[in-house]
């Protein structure tokens, strides 16, 4: 918690609920850049893959159907939310290709949008702690 709690910055421990808002909010925001940079060109399967746990890393298990598959966040957003400050939060595409359109295979370049977006966490952070300063008022 200390290196999350330092890139939020002193003041969100000061403020009840703070640090708790600023870590989902971010999750929830991680989430939504990794929807957003999944390849072009998915029937949407590996899209709606993507799931949370707070006690284990999803596996790649799932074949895909062959149809377009809806995508339905509620499940992750369930478990985001339900996270207390100081869990580690999961997320895992578990379409059984995933791996393979991030790293490449079969002369395929790879596309690396998880790795990518995982980059981003100390930024989105950054953001979210601005954001939630902003909302009260601080």
């Amino acid at each position: 918690m200390g290196s999350f709690a330092a890139t939020v910055g002193q003041w969100a421990q000061k403020v009840d609920g703070a640090l708790e808002a600023v870590f989902k909010e971010a999750a929830q925001e991680l989430v939504s850049q990794l929807n957003q940079l999944v390849p072009v060109g998915e029937t949407g399967f590996l899209r709606s893959s993507l799931m949370a746990s707070t006690t284990a890393m999803p596996s790649l298990t799932r074949a895909n159907p062959g149809i377009s598959v809806p995508g339905d966040l509620g499940d992750i957003l369930l478990v985001i939310n339900s996270a207390d400050l100081g869990d580690t939060i999961y997320l895992g595409y578990t379409a059984d290709y995933a791996a393979f359109v991030h790293f490449g295979a079969q002369g395929r370049s790879p596309r690396p949008w998880v790795t990518m977006v995982a980059q981003r966490w100390e930024t989105i952070v950054a953001e979210k702690a601005g954001e939630v300063k902003r909302r009260l008022g601080l």
